[in-house]
């Protein structure tokens, strides 16, 4: 079953008025939630694909060895991911759990609609004994359902939360900490600091796709909100920020553009060379990760890493 409490109108008044909001800021910038649309989400498939994006593969191959024992460590629980996406890493994990009970539940939270009942209807027929639940909408708004499904694990994956920048993380982790029930548990991904050569490259891919995917944010708000943006004058700009440790991804206007958004019969005046963040990927240090999640009452259990340590799996559990 999908549950998409949103009616569309809203969506698209929620979309536009966050357009509006980035657009006129300073330094401006778009939040990175509405990236994923269908064919958004279809995009980011494709990046995990890129020999150059290692962070899939290395955190494949840390499920793949280590599914069994988060089974072990947590016992029966239900799998609650956000960001679900295709759910192909966590088909390792609900094989894990599918093995060890005899019934599994499995909530993931995406906004795409579209690639959520795509995912259900391959993990039904893979995992019979799997039941699952869709949930066609922002994490925030899913934090309410979680104590309805405890005994739970929230499952993160893929780095995303390095999508937030502080004051973002701050509130995700207090409003996960308020959902969960007490001795919960959420399993993190996150990308380790490391060689800033190897990081240019993973969002700097050859074949353009990550170009085509920052694109991809500008054909929505022409598609959704009656823009005209000329994609061909958007340049993606991907670069490493040593001092904040993070990756930040931009659209370069290459020409002045006017920007009318529809549902608000507004338009908006972009000038040449002007520079609008996408989205910005932190990378982290492990020692200082597991200080941070304990001012939220999360204990880390647990800590997984592939053989180059590039990637982390960190299992955390609600403090009482």
């Amino acid at each position: 079953m999908i549950i998409d409490p949103r009616a569309a109108e809203a969506a698209t008044e929620e979309f536009a008025r966050s357009v509006a909001l980035g657009l006129t800021d300073t330094p401006p910038w778009l939040h990175s939630r509405f990236l994923y649309d269908d064919e958004g989400s279809r995009l980011f498939e494709e990046i995990c694909k890129q020999p150059e994006y290692y962070l899939t593969r290395a955190e494949t191959e840390i499920l793949k060895r280590c599914a069994s024992r988060i089974c072990d460590a947590t016992g029966p629980v239900a799998l609650i991911e956000l960001g679900s996406g295709n759910s192909v890493k966590t088909d390792h994990l609900l094989s894990a759990y599918a093995a060890a009970e005899s019934s599994v539940r499995y909530v993931p939270v995406d906004v795409s609609g579209g690639i959520l009942q795509r995912a259900r209807d391959t993990i039904v027929e893979r995992h019979p004994t799997v039941t699952v639940t869709g949930i066609a909408d922002t994490y925030e708004r899913a934090f309410p359902l979680f104590k309805e499904f405890s005994p739970a694990m929230v499952v993160f994956l893929g780095s995303s939360i390095g999508n937030f920048d502080q004051r973002e993380s701050d509130v995700f982790w207090q409003g996960v900490s308020d959902a969960l029930a007490p001795c919960d548990f959420v399993l993190l991904g996150i990308d380790l600091v490391k060689d800033e050569s190897i990081l240019h490259a993973a969002y700097n891919d050859a074949a353009g796709v990550t170009a085509k995917f920052t694109k991809n944010l500008f054909a929505r708000i022409n598609r959704e909100l009656g823009a005209s943006i000329d994609l061909g004058a958007i340049e993606h700009v991907a670069r490493y920020n040593a001092a904040w440790c993070r990756i930040e991804i931009y659209a370069r206007f290459l020409k002045s553009q006017d920007v009318y958004l529809q549902p608000l019969d507004r338009t908006i005046t972009v000038p040449k060379d002007t520079m609008v963040m996408t989205e910005i990927s932190r990378k982290y240090d492990l020692d200082k990760m597991k200080d941070y999640l304990r001012c939220f009452d999360f204990a880390v259990k647990e800590v997984f890493t592939d053989d180059k340590q590039w990637f982390g799996l960190l299992l955390l559990q609600r403090l009482a």
